[in-house]
């Protein structure tokens, strides 16, 4: 019995290092839950680490990370708060890179509410239009954007019912508290088209591209697991489900 536990115990010594599952802390933009939640599910049974993801407005992770939340990687919804944070000195340099390219919807659950142009914005009376912050939502930004070429802005305002990230945006507008809002492509996606509801996917000359960039912050610098997830995010396996929920990947 003793040569048995003692061969155990040898054999425990040698595993690699690699073995041991770790824990990554991960602050997710709102508009990436769902795919995020597939992969990291993914990422799981694929290495034994456990994503442990967190999922807000990019400008108020911005804002956490420098006050010191313990966040080990980003996924950002733009490309330009990691190269702030980059800049800072608090992301590693090097290790940005964009895993994923938005899409933005005018949304409504109601079906033939919302026509394949846009062009319900001057042609219905609605009460209310859902948008996310513009100030800490990069998807509120482009919605913003997209409004200023369209020239409804200053009509639209009055309606604006404004989320603090493209969560609380979409469920605005999927619980009727407004009529139609712009949200993000992967919130409403089934099979490849918009499922419940109808939508006017805006045109992507119609606002700057919403590159959404990963970034290793300096407190998962030492963490193997965290370099693992982002090379996770990198490959196949993570671009095919992201492509899934409608974005396009590099």
């Amino acid at each position: 019995m003793r040569s048995v536990r003692h061969l155990c115990a040898t054999l425990l010594f040698c595993l690699p290092l690699t073995a041991v599952a770790d824990d990554i802390q991960v602050a997710v933009a709102s508009n990436f839950t769902a795919p995020m939640q597939k992969i990291a599910a993914a990422f799981a049974r694929h290495t034994g680490h456990r994503a442990v993801l967190a999922f807000g407005a990019t400008g108020k992770f911005y804002a956490q990370i420098h006050n010191g939340a313990p966040f080990d990687i980003l996924l950002s919804a733009d490309d330009s708060t990691p190269q702030r944070l980059e800049n800072d000195g608090i992301g590693i340099a090097g290790s940005r890179f964009t895993y994923a390219i938005g899409t933005l919807v005018l949304w409504s659950p109601r079906e033939g509410y919302v026509d394949p142009q846009g062009k319900v914005l001057s042609d219905r009376d609605f009460r209310h239009l859902a948008v996310a912050n513009p100030k800490t939502a990069p998807y509120g930004a482009a919605a913003m954007a997209t409004l200023d070429r369209m020239g409804q802005r200053e009509k639209m305002r009055p309606r604006f019912v404004q989320g603090e990230n493209i969560a609380q945006t979409h469920q605005f507008v999927a619980s009727g508290n407004a009529e139609l809002g712009f949200v993000a492509l992967s919130q409403v996606i089934e099979d490849g088209r918009i499922g419940k509801g109808s939508g006017w996917v805006v045109p992507a000359d119609q606002h700057t591209p919403i590159r959404q960039d990963a970034l290793l912050l300096r407190h998962g610098e030492g963490n193997p697991a965290a370099q693992a997830l982002l090379e996770y995010l990198r490959g196949e396996t993570a671009k095919a489900l992201i492509r899934e929920y409608g974005y396009a990947v590099e």
